[in-house]
């Protein structure tokens, strides 16, 4: 088994399956990924369609809690394979994606897929009834408006952040936002293909749109506008602090490794106490390193990558990686 910290985190999480709004509902999990419904007149709309199809299972089973209306869209807020892998559960509806976002499964899909795989043993469990990569039948460029009868749902390119492609959907009547992983809320951030440099520029975009409810990528569901506040504030903090620290590192001419030394030093403290931070962390700063020494495009990480960077980072650490590595 891998090092990483995430193959430690074995527990069941509990669902949190909260309404929104009328036919809006969250689905969390303890800081796993997370889900969002749509309900319109005739069917129904899901934000992210889980790492399986039997993680998409439960959430069909928590639909079936309130509407017997069947599931026609599922909408990928990026690529991820812990986000997309679970969409052949939600059997006849049509996968939706920004173009970026195919393109990313096109470019780096599989490898991104073996390597989370590795990653998140629990949230992959059943890995065995995954068909295989998730490719969206609908792309669109910048944004699309799907009416779910008289349901307005804005499907919305907001920016580079977490990834490329990333997307949300916006009710603007409701005022309810499903924000994918471009907010979190006590949960850190995952950047290992983040676009740092856009990131506060897209979450401007996010606050502009007014939210009074949103449902992170991670975190419980925000029920009001100061909690929607602090989720935003709080990504901003961690991503810019984050940055800063790997900008002046290279431009001290500082290693990978020390760089992260000091991340951790200077960051456990406000943020630690976040889910997946010893998980993140690694991946985070060597996203930082790169885009601070000017590579824009992220390098793709690969099971093999994704060793390799965690023997350097946490050798002689607490979790003795290296060790459950050989």
């Amino acid at each position: 088994m891998s090092g990483f910290a995430s193959t430690k985190d074995l527990a069941d999480k509990q669902v949190s399956f909260g309404e929104l709004g009328p036919g809006l509902y969250g689905w969390t999990a303890e800081g796993d990924p997370n889900s969002g419904i749509v309900i319109g007149d005739d069917s129904v709309l899901v934000v992210d369609a889980q790492a399986t199809p039997a993680m998409a299972r439960d959430v069909i089973a928590r639909i079936r809690q309130v509407t017997d209306k069947p599931v026609r869209h599922v909408v990928l807020s990026h690529y991820h394979a812990v986000r997309v892998l679970g969409a052949s559960g939600y059997e006849g509806a049509e996968i939706i994606a920004s173009d970026v976002t195919r393109d990313l499964i096109v470019e780096r899909g599989q490898q991104d897929m073996d390597s989370e795989i590795g990653r998140f043993p629990r949230l992959f469990r059943g890995k065995e009834s995954i068909p295989g990569l998730t490719w969206p039948h609908i792309v669109f460029h910048k944004r699309m408006t799907l009416w779910m009868g008289r349901r307005e749902v804005q499907i919305i390119h907001i920016g580079r952040s977490h990834t490329a492609g990333d997307t949300v959907v916006w009710l603007p009547k409701e005022r309810v936002l499903f924000a994918g992983d471009t907010v979190e809320f006590g949960a850190t951030p995952y950047c290992g293909d983040a676009h740092f440099t856009d990131w506060p520029a897209t979450l401007a975009a996010v606050r502009a749109l007014g939210a009074e409810k949103l449902v992170p990528g991670r975190g419980r569901s925000l029920m009001n506008r100061a909690e929607v506040e602090e989720a935003i504030a709080g990504t901003i903090a961690f991503t810019s602090d984050l940055f800063a620290i790997a900008k002046a590192g290279v431009a001290k001419g500082a290693t990978l490794k020390q760089v992260y030394d000091e991340a951790m030093a200077a960051m456990r403290p406000k943020y630690g106490h976040w889910v997946i931070f010893e998980h993140c962390m690694p991946f985070d700063v060597s996203r930082a390193y790169d885009e601070a020494q000017g590579i824009d495009h992220p390098r793709i990480w690969t099971a093999e990558r994704d060793v390799e960077m965690w023997r350097a980072l946490e050798q002689g650490s607490s979790m003795k990686s290296a060790e459950a590595q050989s």
